[in-house]
């Protein structure tokens, strides 16, 4: 049964992979490539090859990506390489396709001189749902990633500020060849494409989280358990300055119950103190399944 439960979610992950860079390579020619924007990464240097030197990106793309295919094997191992491997030649697969539609004239991708903006729009929307999907669950499409997760593993660089800088320095150097207002264009795609990326790989169950620090905390988990059929955890804990012992409300609702359980809160105790923190995704009885 374990077998099949463990053939089950592979196939699920490699799946969603192929349609998550499905959706990233369509974007990448519809939209990106046909109006020359860029991006960031490995993608914006096959990018800056592709309009300078005519190279596909589905060769450029995975040649670029093999040198650290090797250095990402040695310092994470196959087990974790091997999503990201899957992801990359998927990726290079379907740009592979997408050239073909379109050098065959099966497929017009989108061109415009005029309205840029919304040419950035659907770029950013295409290229954030496919990856979104992609890192969902747990495929990388390499280079910049790995580059990254190699220097949080050996100097303690945080993931996102690398990746940041390499993309800053991609786009940067798109200057030589691309107008300064294609430039910024393409900074507008990779924030909305950066948003959507959160959005889908962290969760579309985005819910509250609630601790509330309380002299009436039985009763408040007593009400809320009854009022909103939802779980609640009490912690102890002791005031740091009073040193009185109480004890803790831990509680996660959806984001049309948050006013209903601050009202529930403020009529049992107006002085209870309250924290209200986002959350992406929420698994487990009540939500969502595992």
């Amino acid at each position: 049964m374990r077998f099949k439960e463990r053939f089950a979610d592979r196939f699920t992950n490699v799946v969603a992979i192929m349609i998550g860079t499905a959706i990233y390579a369509f974007g990448l020619h519809y939209f990106v490539i046909s109006n020359e924007l860029m991006e960031g990464g490995v993608t914006g240097v096959s990018l800056l090859l592709k309009y300078v030197l005519n190279v596909p990106p589905s060769l450029s793309t995975l040649l670029i990506n093999i040198p650290l295919f090797y250095i990402g094997w040695k310092n994470f191992g196959k087990g974790r390489m091997l999503y990201t491997i899957f992801g990359v030649v998927s990726l290079s697969f379907f740009l592979w396709i997408m050239e073909l539609l379109i050098k065959k004239e099966w497929l017009i991708p989108f061109h415009t001189t005029q309205d840029y903006f919304l040419a950035t729009l659907y770029a950013g929307i295409t290229l954030g749902a496919g990856l979104g999907l992609v890192f969902r669950f747990g495929g990388t499409t390499g280079g910049s990633d790995i580059l990254a997760h190699i220097g949080n593993k050996k100097r303690g660089w945080s993931v996102g500020q690398v990746i940041l800088i390499i993309d800053v320095i991609v786009i940067g150097s798109s200057l030589i060849y691309l107008p300064k207002e294609k430039v910024l264009y393409s900074l507008v795609a990779v924030f909305v494409s950066s948003r959507l990326i959160d959005y889908i790989s962290e969760g579309a169950y985005a819910a509250k989280v609630f601790t509330i620090i309380s002299d009436q905390a039985n009763q408040l988990a007593q009400a809320i358990t009854t009022e909103l059929d939802r779980g609640v955890t009490l912690f102890p804990a002791r005031g740091a300055y009073s040193g009185n012992n109480k004890e803790v409300v831990y509680c996660v609702v959806y984001r049309h119950e948050t006013r209903r359980l601050r009202e529930l809160i403020h009529a049992m105790d107006p002085s209870a103190f309250i924290i209200i923190g986002e959350v992406h995704d929420v698994i487990g009885e009540g939500f969502k399944k595992h």
